[in-house]
């Protein structure tokens, strides 16, 4: 998406009458509007607010919304007019739709020009020929540039270009405001620009994401070594490790896109993607896609393409998009509606986006995924998870051991890894959990026959649905990269 800057430039070179800017940031519109107004040739050019309380500040104290808009075409002087509360105004009253509408008119070519700043506005028909819409839901990064300069320098604190890069980075998506207040407390707080004081700026995306609503933060707790197996994947994902720094940034280095991992259900690709975010440091957001549908929040198209917005905003970042068969599934073409508008637009975007933002999509009814998406240039990589096998239930089973405090040595891993041929990931995990409980419950420790008796009061899921793994292997034998190196089929 072009800047703020950019989109401003065209408004006024395309000399729309009427230009909405859409921001929740009143103060930041309209210094960007005076730095505009004082370039403007051959002279600079005035900058009159409006709102509903003062009328034109420093000017007629008018707060009626159409006798200003009449004082304007009949009076007004070549300048910027930017108008802050009309757009609450305007919803179901005729007489001011008019006025606006025969002001715009009016002031065509004359070198006037309205601003109506507003965070949301539903456009009716008859504005439109006449306007020209700005998305500047959040400042672009020479405006928190600017702002994080301002305010080191105001602390005296000087740190090297590459960490006050990164600083700028992880600020991404926040208000000039809430930048500005966030530095001033961590500045207070911690002496220099280090780990803890990085780890803070992550944990204040967090709030920003509440406040939007749409995304959900995962906060850093699984590392890569709380995957078993999966070492194809776990390389892909070494090799990318450093691929986000300041440094890699500099030397031009591609940055990766996304990936995409389907297969069996309770594999490990919700692990997986959160391994990502935290090998990667990086933040992740998980976006709902049944959210998307449901409509609370607004119509899906909308809610999506905000969704967007928002993670574009905060990157670098990783976007999880779980189980993303379900937000498309039904979807064939030529059809109409919400579902193929979204689908549109997420490939679109998936083709164009800023690498800054890494996808990391999960699925597991992968034949009700259209061809688009997993062909090359949506998904760096395409990966499929397939049930472990006795190598990775072994070291399966020594996570979950040591993380429910059992000495792993004093059992036999073998013994155990064969009695859970054909289980997912899960399925071991919830055996060590309720072998442990039981074992609890009777104030005793935990001997191998209690966890061989734990693990034979589970029906794994490749028994219960054998064809339906059946069919997910053939579909994706040709269509994607083993996440485990394959060997040997078991006995």
């Amino acid at each position: 998406m072009a800047t703020t800057v950019e989109q401003v430039s065209t408004a006024l070179a395309s000399a729309y009458p009427l230009i909405v800017i859409l921001s929740p940031e009143e103060d930041r519109i309209e210094r960007l509007l005076q730095r505009f107004a004082a370039g403007a040739k051959p002279q600079p050019l005035p900058v009159t607010a409006w709102n509903c309380l003062e009328g034109f500040v420093g000017g007629d104290a008018n707060t009626d919304p159409i006798a200003a808009l009449g004082q304007l075409a009949r009076e007004g002087k070549h300048g910027f007019y930017v108008f802050k509360d009309l757009h609450a105004l305007l919803p179901g009253n005729r007489q001011l739709l008019r006025a606006l509408r025969d002001t715009a008119a009016t002031i065509r070519n004359t070198g006037r020009f309205i601003f109506i700043l507003a965070p949301e506005i539903q456009l009716p028909d008859e504005l439109k020929p006449f306007t020209y819409i700005v998305t500047s839901l959040f400042p672009d990064e020479g405006e928190i540039t600017s702002t994080v300069t301002s305010v080191l320098q105001q602390a005296r604190r000087a740190p090297d270009p590459s960490t006050q890069q990164m600083l700028i980075g992880s600020l991404r998506g926040m208000s000039l405001l809430e930048v500005e207040h966030l530095l001033r407390r961590l500045l207070a707080r911690h002496t220099d620009l280090g780990a803890d004081f990085m780890t803070e700026v992550l944990a204040e995306k967090e709030q920003v994401m509440r406040k939007e609503g749409i995304l959900e933060f995962v906060p850093p707790e699984r590392g890569i070594t709380d995957i078993g197996g999966l070492d194809q994947l776990k390389t892909w994902v070494r090799q990318r490790s450093t691929l986000f720094t300041a440094e890699a940034k500099a030397k031009g280095l591609p940055r990766p896109k996304g990936i995409l991992m389907m297969g069996m259900s309770g594999c490990g690709k919700s692990l997986a993607v959160k391994v990502i975010a935290t090998e990667w440091r990086l933040p992740l957001f998980r976006l709902d896609m049944n959210m998307v549908f449901a409509g609370a929040m607004g119509s899906p198209e909308w809610v999506f393409h905000r969704a967007l917005e928002a993670v574009e905003a905060v990157s670098p970042a990783v976007l999880w998009i779980d189980e993303i068969e379900m937000g498309i599934a039904g979807y064939s073409e030529g059809q109409t509606g919400s579902l193929t508008r979204i689908f549109s637009t997420f490939l679109t975007w998936m083709q164009e986006h800023s690498a800054d933002t890494f996808v990391a999509a999960t699925a597991n009814r992968i034949n009700l995924l259209p061809a688009e998406v997993i062909r090359k240039g949506r998904f760096d990589q395409v990966f499929f998870v397939e049930l472990p096998t006795e190598e990775e239930r072994k070291e399966i089973l020594t996570i979950h051991m040591r993380r429910q405090g059992m000495d792993f040595g004093k059992y036999d891993l073998v013994l155990l890894a064969s009695a859970t041929r054909g289980w997912n990931g899960a399925e071991i995990e919830q055996a060590v959990i309720s072998c442990r409980i039981r074992c609890y419950s009777e104030n005793r420790a935990v001997e191998e026959r209690d966890l061989l008796y734990a693990m034979g009061q589970i029906v794994p899921l490749s028994t219960t649905m054998s064809e339906q793994i059946k069919a997910i292997r053939g579909w994706a034998r040709t269509r994607a990269l083993p996440a485990t190196t394959p060997g040997r089929p078991e006995m």
